[in-house]
């Protein structure tokens, strides 16, 4: 049985070895050019200061990864999340994908995050199954907003709330949240996955 933990800078190259065919023949990403695995070590970093980076290793393996960051820059967006998944061919059809939304989601809500986003191109079929299943609605879609491998794409954007305050709570890095709380939640998404 495999697990969901953090992601360490030990991962980077099996991180990227998943994403860079997503750059390369798919539209799930507007990215043209893999980055170079120093430049992506560089943005696994900057989320793991503030945000939860997940993969799921295997018999050694890394069969995928999720992580959040912040949804716009400005600090009144603090309390709102993007969240995104890349998965290996072999990795898929597991519940991986959801396993690693609500582990993300469980982790957000003890930062204080009180809405969760997901964009994705807008034909993407199972992208968009995977979020109305839990529970995210569109708010927008913008057609022909990207190019790539010739034709026109658009983006939808879906959101989720997960707790709505009057006044919102302090927002906490991850690190900054109980360990053991977040062991649990890795632990219990873990098990949703299918071998």
């Amino acid at each position: 049985m495999g697990k969901i933990r953090m992601a360490t800078a030990a991962d980077t190259k099996a991180i990227l070895d998943i994403y860079a065919p997503y750059i390369e023949h798919t539209n799930v990403t507007f990215e043209y050019v893999v980055p170079t695995e120093v430049e992506f070590a560089g943005r696994i970093e900057e989320i793991l200061e503030k945000y939860p980076y997940l993969v799921y290793e295997e018999d050694g393996v890394i069969g995928g990864y999720a992580y959040a960051h912040q949804f716009m820059v400005r600090a009144a967006s603090q309390w709102g999340a993007e969240l995104s998944v890349y998965l290996a061919p072999a990795f898929q059809k597991k519940g991986l994908g959801k396993a690693f939304y609500r582990a993300l989601m469980d982790i957000l809500r003890l930062q204080n995050v009180e809405k969760v986003y997901g964009c994705i191109e807008a034909t993407n079929r199972a992208s968009y199954v995977l979020h109305t299943s839990l529970g995210f609605v569109e708010t927008a879609v913008f057609p022909r907003c990207g190019f790539k491998h010739g034709k026109w794409l658009g983006l939808m954007w879906l959101e989720k709330p997960m707790v709505e305050r009057r006044q919102p709570l302090p927002f906490q890095k991850v690190w900054d949240v109980d360990e053991e709380k977040i062991a649990e939640i890795l632990e219990k998404r873990s098990q949703e996955v299918r071998s």
